[in-house]
């Protein structure tokens, strides 16, 4: 009769942490709700999830029943250092008997008056993505069905903890897209516009960007760029390179002049990153390009009566790598009434077990001075028909036909 009762009981336990209906509330909701059963099943005074921050290696208080300071305190805890530190750097459980100011890196424990803490990683994938530990006021010699029931609402924390750190790196990312991409293009006298962005993955932004700026000397700056990678990081390079570039615009109408400065900015404070950019100054007239490539695919240029080609440029090396001690090249070109130029990154042209050559000839083949929003409508089509792998920026600029 004993057993079946402590069997009843363990049963209980284990359906309290894998409750279905856990898996329908928001992130936030099921990491407080699965805290409070915890505390409950196991009995103790608090419970608390920490989760790794990728980019400072820290521990972030992130739910807390019991605890909840921690959280409003936006508590950080080294990895190595402390309780939870020490559980996230072995990847092991760890317990304590009796807590000790020497045992923890973070004294809200000790003025909260924890005797007793128990504690176990939360994993994904086969890498910690957190902590969960629970903690008593009394002594207390947790036993090995506690630490089974902790390790299994670990496991269930760490699904929650995976969505809730895409989504907060997903909101994030696509906060910086909004800001850096425009959503619309400018009105400028003289020139059509129409631009597309397509992305490759699932955050739904990675380093590729575009932009269309006014300068006061009259000319207009258009850029696009691609820095390597994915998600929040690559996002975040992308809008320090963007802001870079626009500053270094203002102090003189030599393209290859600004991506040289632009060079000298990533090789020191982006070190690391792969950037390619291309940075097109169309004069006040419209009928001069001056064109300077870092890496970059090389802008399409269609003539109303004429053929459409590839520029004929230097290509320089990529921003903050390879060597550039003759400086980087700029030329000179026509943009005729009704021209019509298109840049793009590379995710457009490129696809998997083929050369480049074979996405370039395509993309000729199918641009015609025409309408900017025709055009970007029809390389679509055709050219991103396939789902990408990578991300698509696209920017097509058509010169006025009657701007004779």
């Amino acid at each position: 009769m004993g057993q079946g009762l402590r069997d009843d009981e363990r049963l209980r336990r284990l359906e309290a942490v894998t409750d279905a209906t856990l898996s329908r509330l928001e992130v936030s909701d099921m990491l407080d709700e699965l805290l409070e059963r915890v505390r409950d099943l196991l009995n103790t005074d608090t419970a608390t999830i920490l989760l790794v921050d990728p980019h400072s290696q820290q521990l972030v208080a992130t739910a807390a029943k019991g605890l909840e300071e921690e959280v409003r305190q936006g508590v950080r805890i080294p990895i190595g250092r402390g309780f939870a530190g020490r559980i996230a750097q072995t990847r092991q459980p760890a317990l304590l008997a009796e807590l000790t100011r020497d045992d923890v890196f973070n004294p809200i424990l000790i003025e909260k008056g924890l005797r007793s803490l128990l504690g176990v990683p939360i994993f994904v994938g086969g890498e910690v993505i957190g902590v969960l530990h629970v903690g008593t006021m009394s002594h207390r010699e947790f036993t090995d069905e506690d630490l089974s029931l902790l390790q299994l609402a670990a496991d269930r924390a760490a699904v929650a903890g995976q969505i809730r750190s895409r989504k907060v790196e997903q909101t994030a990312a696509l906060a910086l897209q909004r800001s850096l991409i425009p959503p619309t293009l400018p009105r400028i006298d003289g020139l059509a516009l129409a631009a597309r962005y397509v992305p490759g993955h699932e955050f739904g932004i990675g380093g590729d960007w575009y932009d269309v700026f006014a300068l006061p000397s009259g000319w207009l700056g258009v850029v696009i760029g691609d820095v390597a990678g994915h998600g929040l990081a690559s996002a975040v390079v992308m809008g320090r390179v963007r802001s870079a570039l626009r500053a270094y615009s203002l102090l003189t109408c030599d393209p290859g002049e600004v991506l040289t400065m632009l060079d000298r900015k990533v090789r020191h404070f982006e070190a690391g990153s792969l950037t390619t950019a291309c940075y097109v100054m169309i004069s006040p007239d419209r009928g001069t390009l001056l064109l300077s490539t870092a890496g970059h695919v090389l802008p399409v240029l269609a003539a109303p009566d004429g053929p459409t080609t590839l520029i004929d440029a230097p290509v320089d090396p990529p921003l903050g790598v390879g060597r550039t001690d003759g400086g980087r090249h700029t030329t000179s070109l026509e943009l005729p009434p009704g021209g019509l130029l298109v840049c793009y990154t590379d995710g457009l042209v490129e696809r998997r077990g083929e050369v480049i050559d074979v996405g370039l000839n395509a993309l000729v083949d199918v641009v015609k001075a025409d309408d900017p929003e025709s055009v970007c409508r029809t390389i679509m089509n055709v050219i991103g028909l396939t789902k990408p792998t990578d991300d698509i920026a696209l920017l097509a600029i058509r010169r006025d036909p009657d701007d004779a």
